[in-house]
């Protein structure tokens, strides 16, 4: 991949491009599954963060709208980036999962002589999966149960009274499944194949540059290198290919200089970039917000070093021009902010999102001050 630098910027620039990216500034009237959409994906270990990432980023979204797009299928869910589950849109979501696919776990040795599947059997096994799955959306459980019958997978029942959690994974990977709507506190499957938005899963070599190319969309200007950690680190993509894929994209992609490194954009998207002015938004993200994790808490642009344990640990982070430079927490109707920069704390701006976060979460906040 070329180097050669074709426009320069800065961080303070780029970031402002990237809210705008992120519908953070301005925060705009997207529905919650088209800003599903343009993230990429949407971690949903902890619903209550997942919803809020969402809802901070549109103000038509409400709480239980993202409850409501997995139920109707305007966004699916299923284990992607690192194993975890995320909300993806069922447009666009089969590039990542084709991704995560490529290495074909399923396939390792150590795979075929836990569950004794042999990587023939797994056509047969994936069907039967369908099949299960036909009359509506099941539990772990009540899938186990299904597929215990066939003589086939009889030896299968220890592991799903487990949870089956790993062995599952490949089926939502494969676009078999997705999770369905919850039902008594239980995760539920159901088919994808009937989700009429579902797109599919693409070709393995149509699926990676349409990824490294919509990472760049939102995430840029990006390192080949953060590309790297979102598509290889998070995916298991294979550096070797993610490098065959970027280099295919060379005509499409241009260098900028960010402040003396050489990150990358799509090549429509360098007249917006270098038109962006620095921001200077105050933002009450969630903990593990797609701002903090799409570029890696290592991202020493995003967030300074020594936030970065926080973060990993899962802080709701306060962003100011698109740098984390606090913490806060909310307990009941008690707001706290901690400052943790040397610059002067922008006061009037932090009452302003408290408001706007109040007015997300339906009650009153009151700030109390950080010990």
């Amino acid at each position: 991949m070329r180097s050669t630098t074709e426009a320069t910027t800065s961080w303070d620039q780029a970031l402002a491009w990237r809210l705008e990216r992120h519908l953070l500034d301005p925060v705009g009237s997207s529905s919650v599954a088209e800003v599903v959409r343009r993230l990429g994906a949407v971690l949903s270990m902890d619903e209550s963060l997942a919803d809020l990432a969402v809802r901070t980023r549109s103000t038509t979204a409400r709480a239980g709208d993202l409850a409501q797009a997995l139920a109707d299928g305007s966004v699916i869910k299923a284990f992607a980036f690192r194993g975890s589950m995320h909300y993806l849109s069922p447009e666009d979501g089969g590039v990542y999962l084709a991704l995560r696919s490529a290495g074909r776990q399923w396939e390792l040795p150590s795979w075929v002589d836990h569950y004794r599947l042999a990587p023939s059997d797994w056509p047969d096994f994936r069907a039967a999966v369908r099949e299960a799955l036909s009359d509506g959306p099941l539990t772990i459980g009540e899938l186990g149960d299904a597929l215990t019958k066939h003589t086939a997978y009889a030896h299968l029942g220890a592991v799903f009274d487990e949870g089956a959690g790993t062995l599952v994974k490949p089926l939502t990977w494969q676009g078999d499944m997705s999770f369905g709507a919850p039902r008594d506190g239980q995760h539920t499957f159901q088919r994808l194949d009937t989700n009429p938005r579902w797109a599919g899963i693409p070709d393995l070599d149509d699926a990676g540059p349409r990824a490294v190319t919509a990472y760049l969309r939102t995430y840029g200007p990006a390192t080949l290198e953060h590309v790297h950690y979102w598509l290889g680190n998070g995916l298991s993509a294979g550096r070797r290919r993610l490098d065959r894929w970027i280099e295919g994209l060379r005509d499409q992609l241009v260098a900028v200089d960010v402040d003396g490194t050489t990150a990358y954009v799509v090549r429509e998207d360098v007249p917006s970039l270098l038109d962006a002015r620095p921001s200077e938004a105050v933002r009450f993200l969630p903990g593990h917000d797609q701002w903090v994790m799409g570029p890696g808490t290592k991202d020493v642009h995003v967030t300074p070093p020594p936030l970065r344990d926080a973060m990993t640990r899962k802080a709701n982070p306060l962003v100011v021009g698109g740098v984390v430079r606090g913490t806060w927490t909310r307990k009941g109707d008690a707001l706290t902010v901690s400052w943790l920069d040397g610059r002067r704390r922008p006061d009037e701006a932090i009452e302003q999102e408290a408001a706007r976060l109040a007015g997300m979460l339906g009650t009153d906040l009151h700030m109390t001050p950080a010990r």
